[in-house]
């Protein structure tokens, strides 16, 4: 992943781009395509603390902009197809209109902190605003949250790498780790307790969004 496309060195492609490479990649990754963002913001936050070719102002900006913008994009796509797909076609693999509902429910109730601290973990990193639009999260809390959580994540990587230089890449490979872990843990805690509560979750969800699915516009808090 420290490369693009497994063609083109992360170093090379910012150091030729600038500010535009940061903002692309970290872009694209936001919207659900697994390149590496992180790497990127680093290697940009490096080179601003060797060289005046990037100011680091501007690198924490830009990255924090290609994040937002991204995540929207993520977030428009997983509301606009993704929810419709798993509508159409979720009966099939065991996700019928209670359980649906009750998927909305819960991201109406936590989905905020999966976008805010999704920002944080690789994975979550690509999928939180895709998940966020197939479940209906209402735009200004999805917003909040995601400029929120871009914003932080930009100034501690990208501050952190400026600082510290090349040593931040050390630190930031068990923080992921640990934050992957933990998130692990976190859905697998989750699943458990959604199994064992899962008529009593989907009896709330039915009365927080009554009537029937109709591409989400019945129970769709964000419209």
């Amino acid at each position: 992943m420290d490369q693009i496309f497994g063609l083109l060195p992360v170093e090379h492609f910012v150091g030729s781009y600038g500010y535009w490479a940061v903002f692309i990649i970290i872009g694209l990754e936001s919207a659900g395509i697994p390149l590496p963002g992180e790497i990127t913001l680093i290697t940009a936050s490096i080179i601003a603390s060797a060289s005046p070719a990037l100011d680091i102002r501007w690198v924490i900006a830009v990255a924090a902009a290609g994040a937002i913008l991204g995540d929207n994009v993520g977030y428009w796509i997983g509301r606009e197809f993704g929810f419709r797909l798993l509508l159409r076609y979720g009966g099939r693999v065991g996700i019928g209109d209670r359980q649906i509902k009750m998927g909305q429910y819960l991201f109406q109730r936590h989905g905020g902190k999966v976008v805010f601290f999704g920002r944080m973990v690789a994975v979550l990193r690509v999928l939180a605003a895709l998940l966020a639009g197939i479940n209906r999260l209402a735009w200004p809390h999805f917003l909040i949250c995601n400029i929120g959580g871009a914003i932080m994540w930009a100034t501690l990587y990208g501050g952190g790498a400026y600082l510290f230089g090349r040593q931040i890449q050390e630190v930031a490979g068990p923080v992921g780790v640990a934050a992957l872990i933990a998130s692990v843990v976190i859905f697998v805690v989750s699943v458990r307790y959604i199994k064992g509560h899962q008529r009593a979750l989907e009896d709330a969800a039915e009365r927080a969004f009554p009537g029937p699915l109709v591409d989400g516009r019945t129970f769709d808090l964000g419209r």
